[in-house]
Formats: C-alpha cells, structure tokens, sequence
C-alpha cells in the first residue's frame, strides 16, 4: 500500500515537473522568437541617420527618428520628475503614517485601480481634461498622462519596500529621539532606496512604450521641436504610425524604433535587477 503511494506521487510529481519545464520551453521559444525578429529587422535600421534625422516626409528615402526619440525622452523625463517625489511620498505616508487609517484604505485601492487600469482609459481622462479644455494636443499633455501610469508603480514598489524594514530600526531612531519625519526619510526610507530607486526604473521602463496615453494627448509631430506646448514627436506613436504605412522606408524606420524600445527597456531592467539587487536585500 506505501508503494503504491509513492509511486503515485512520484508519478503526479514526474508529470508535474514535466509539464512546467514544457510550459517554461513554449514560453522561451515565444519570447525568442519575438526578440530575433525584432532585433533581425530592426537593428539594421539603427544607424547615424536614424538618430540625426526627422521623420521623413510620405514616399521620401532615408530619414530618422531624431524628433521622436528628442520627445520620448523630454515627456519622459519630465512625467519621471513629477511622478517620482509624488509617489515616493505618497509610498512614505502609506507605510510610515497611515497603515491603517481609512483614507490609506481609500489610497491603496485607488493606486491598485490606477495600477490595472488600461493605459488608453488614463489618456482620454486626460484628453477630456487637458486637450479638450485648451482645444490642442501637447507634449505637457502627454506628460501628464505618463505620470499616472507611473505613479502607481512608484506607490506600490516604495510601500513594499518599506514594509520590510524592521520595526527595530525604527524604535532604535526614536529611541535617539528622531522624530517620526526624520525617522521616515533619513532611516528607513534610506535602509530601502535601492529598492524605490528599482521601482522608478520599472515606470520608466513602462512609460517609455505607452502608446495609446500620446495618441490621445501629445498625438505627433514630423518636425523636430522642443515646444512642449504643441504636438510632439514621441517613438510609441511614430512606430504605430509606420508600421501601418505602405512605405517600406517607414516600416524599416517602425522596426528601429521598436528595437530601440526594446533595448532600452531591457537596459533599464537589468539595471534595476542586477547593479540594485544587493541593495535590495540588504
């Protein structure tokens, strides 16, 4: 009766392992294929024009993504500016000052509703508020829509890391007599900020390829501009609006900038995996 037992749970175990180590392989084989095609067509359309030159007119040769990449970067850069001390105080006051207050309740389930809602529903929020009232598309628009996409994140990462310290730090800094403000920012916030740092990587990572948000909001221009007061150049809606054309050249253009996206976030998530993760655990 005993063997018959084990043989039966090795069997269920042998079957178990089997089919996870199948369903590890059909992931990877997927996630392959994908990453050689991009990088097969797209690497090759990486070269100096790519980042010197504007979009290319309708039927033209040659071109670049110069503009776009220059308007990824400015929304970007300043969503990351505005999201990163919102969320991380915001993380702060969660798990610092509010754990258990019904207003950290209310906090908490709308940074969850924020976190899986889809991307285009936040770019019509801000569409109806930002475009609409002012009857034109912007780059501050695109801004801010890219900072509700990355605030959530910066929320969550910066609570769960917090929650991690241990209440001995804390009671030693008070027993120093800290204060709770100064105990929140210069010792636990301290003790984690390889793992808030991480979690800002992550939104950028995320916010460098929203699409759906700047269609909505910063839309596109084919000139290169700094005014992010007018539509503006972005690689999410330049790719889009490539890769659906007739033109070869803007669909070999669509595939560098994909390519570029793709290497860009895989750079940002190796960055937050590796060169933090001692940090992290400690």
């Amino acid at each position: 009766m005993n063997a018959n037992i084990y043989l039966r749970r090795r069997s269920v175990n042998v079957i178990g392992l089997t089919l996870s180590w199948v369903s590890m392989a059909l992931g990877l084989i997927g996630l392959l294929w994908i990453l050689w095609t991009l990088f097969y067509n797209g690497l090759s359309a990486l070269n100096v024009a790519f980042f010197l030159n504007s979009t290319p007119a309708p039927g033209t040769e040659g071109g670049g993504m110069a503009n776009a990449i220059m308007g990824s970067l400015m929304m970007v850069g300043f969503a990351t500016l505005v999201s990163t001390p919102i969320g991380i105080l915001a993380g702060v006051f969660l798990a610092e000052f509010g754990k258990t207050s019904a207003f950290a309740a209310a906090t908490r389930f709308v940074v969850d509703i924020m976190l899986s809602a889809p991307s285009i529903v936040i770019g019509l929020f801000v569409y109806a508020i930002a475009v609409a009232t002012v009857k034109h598309f912007s780059g501050w628009a695109g801004s801010l829509a890219l900072s509700l996409i990355a605030v959530p994140v910066v929320v969550r990462t910066t609570e769960n890391m917090l929650n991690l310290v241990p209440g001995s730090l804390r009671e030693a800094a008070f027993a120093l007599g800290a204060p709770r403000w100064k105990v929140s920012l210069a010792v636990t916030l301290r003790a984690v900020r390889g793992g808030v740092v991480t979690g800002v990587l992550l939104a950028i990572a995320r916010m460098i390829g929203e699409t759906a948000p700047l269609l909505f909001t910063a839309l596109n221009n084919q000139f290169f501009s700094l005014d992010m007061n007018q539509p503006m150049a972005n690689l999410p809606v330049a790719i889009y609006n490539f890769a659906m054309s007739p033109y070869e050249n803007w669909q070999s253009l669509a595939w560098g900038g994909a390519a570029l996206i793709a290497l860009i976030v895989l750079t940002i998530n190796i960055i937050a995996r590796v060169v933090f993760r001692d940090k992290v655990q400690a």
